[in-house]
């Protein structure tokens, strides 16, 4: 049984460890899901696995089909270039005003989360990798104190963070998403909006770089789709899940 905090809701715990699951891979595309096995692992009712399941059918992370079940979806590629280009349009406006309006402090809060990303890079800890440079992100809205913008990201990038798991090590390598985060700090350092803005599209075009590999190496876990406009005119003739060409 998997242990709950009874103290809180139990829906979004639910929720939460599935998300996790699914995005880790623990759970695999066309993986079905029960909502009597899953209440039952959790000591639950029904009644919050639902609202769980409800969730994450929003999030884009599982599909139900009547009559047959709920099962976890494929990653689909243009779902994923959907997200990052409004989380582009999004986090380059927050890197722009952080640059007028980020305290000292909180520039210093997010150099030491890029220090625990080194540290969790040298001993290959993928997950621990992976919340700080969420922490990196979240840290820069909040340092101009608008945590809105990263609710508004969170909503969409469930896709984006399948694919950002299944890039590490080799499709994106820590070293070098390290280094991206420390030039989207240094720029807002010296107050160069244009430098900080030009650094964040550099840094969320990586994913773009990373799906056709992950796509050929993993292709049972991905959509066969061509992206959408608006990523193919970053990556000319790029279509995930296409045989690559010799």
């Amino acid at each position: 049984m998997l242990k709950i905090d009874e103290r809180a809701a139990v829906a979004p715990q639910i929720y939460g460890a599935l998300r996790q699951a699914i995005i880790t891979m623990a759970l695999k595309p066309g993986q079905a899901l029960s909502e009597k096995e899953i209440a039952a692992s959790f000591g639950s009712s029904r009644q919050p696995a639902r609202e769980a399941f409800i969730k994450l059918a929003e999030a884009g992370l599982v599909r139900v089909l009547p009559q047959r079940g709920t099962f976890v979806v494929k990653v689909s590629p243009r779902q994923v270039a959907d997200a990052r280009f409004v989380r582009e349009a999004v986090e380059v406006a927050v890197a722009r005003h952080c640059c007028l309006s980020a305290s000292p402090e909180a520039l210093e809060a997010l150099d030491q989360v890029i220090g625990g990303q080194e540290e969790a890079a040298a001993i290959n800890d993928h997950a621990g990798f992976l919340a700080l440079d969420e922490k990196f992100h979240k840290g820069l809205a909040e340092a101009i104190g608008c945590s809105e913008a990263w609710r508004v990201i969170e909503m969409g990038k469930a896709q984006m963070d399948r694919v950002r798991y299944l890039s590490l090590p080799e499709a994106s390598p820590m070293s070098l998403l390290i280094d991206q985060h420390r030039d989207i700090l240094r720029a807002i350092r010296a107050g160069d909006a244009d430098a900080a803005a030009a650094a964040v599209r550099v840094h969320l075009r990586e994913i773009l770089l990373a799906l056709p590999r992950l796509a050929r190496a993993f292709p049972e876990l991905f959509e066969d789709e061509e992206l959408p406009g608006h990523a193919a005119d970053l990556q000319p003739g790029l279509r995930v899940g296409a045989a690559e060409t010799p």
